[in-house]
């Protein structure tokens, strides 16, 4: 890996891979503890369709992306807000139209010659420096805002009512929340794709969740491993050859059921630690 940092694009993806770490460790934790996951693997697949209007109108496709996707996301939040009982409907079908409308658009584009892989999977290798300045840009939108409103988050991530006891702006905060996460995800795209970055949002938060003791910690723990995963990954698509994001996703994942079966020995020792302390008890009692 080391060897391979001497190419430009090597030193760009590994930059790529750490900002966008920040991102999915602040998000994505508020993702995890807010319960939106669905609502994000919406947002995500959503903003094919603004990949699709920026193609065909000639647009920057971030410019169509963002543009697309924060529309949409502003429609589910409400949609989530007003009517939870259907939600997941409404939010499945923004998802599906999103996509067939960026297919459509980029059939109907004249001269059409877009590499889908790259934005289904990610092209982490081909990020560009002016990616990376909006990268950097978007992670310290996101750690100010969030760090200006983080004991908010915190008292809506786990318990609304009493947020709104409080005089916290709950919808101002949640409607906040959805449209930093279709930033995030848009920006995020490139390092993993649009399929795979509900899995870089999910999987680092869920793991640091066992091991921490507050939504801070949780989310300095989540960064820490998605550093970890997007660095391997991305050495093993270097050795190997292998497809990029794909790689960084099936580290997560590798990591992920590694945590799931930690913590079932865990709690299997426990148990049997306890059972064996009772029964010896119980011993101990008959013959006394």
């Amino acid at each position: 890996m080391i060897e391979a940092l001497q190419f430009e694009f090597m030193q760009n993806a590994l930059v790529a891979g750490l900002l966008a770490s920040v991102i999915c460790g602040i998000m994505g934790t508020l993702v995890v503890v807010n319960r939106i996951v669905f609502l994000s693997g919406g947002i995500a697949h959503a903003a094919y369709g603004g990949i699709g209007l920026a193609f065909f109108f000639g647009w920057p496709y971030k410019v169509g992306a963002i543009g697309f996707s924060l529309l949409s996301a502003m429609v589910m939040a409400a949609v989530s807000l007003k009517a939870k009982h259907r939600s997941d409907t409404i939010i499945g079908v923004i998802w599906a139209v999103g996509m067939a409308l960026g297919i459509i658009l980029l059939d109907l584009t004249p001269g059409y010659n877009v590499d889908l892989m790259s934005y289904l999977f990610g092209s982490i290798l081909s990020v560009p420096d002016s990616d990376l300045w909006l990268l950097l840009a978007a992670s310290v939108l996101i750690i100010i805002t969030v760090a200006y409103f983080y004991n908010d988050y915190l008292a809506m991530s786990y318990d609304e009512e009493f947020a709104q006891i409080r005089g916290v702006s709950v919808k101002f905060l949640y409607f906040l929340l959805i449209g930093l996460l279709a930033v995030s995800i848009v920006m995020i795209i490139q390092v993993v794709g649009l399929i795979l970055v509900i899995a870089l949002l999910t999987i680092p938060p869920f793991i640091a969740e066992k091991y921490s003791k507050s939504l801070f910690k949780m989310m300095v723990f989540s960064s820490f491993l998605s550093v970890i995963f997007t660095i391997t990954g991305l050495w093993l698509s270097y050795v190997f050859n292998l497809t990029s994001g794909a790689s960084i996703i099936m580290v997560a994942g590798t990591g992920f059921f590694i945590s799931l079966l930690v913590e079932r020995l865990t709690v299997f020792r426990s148990d049997h630690a306890a059972i064996t302390i009772e029964t010896e008890s119980l011993d101990t009692g008959q013959e006394f």
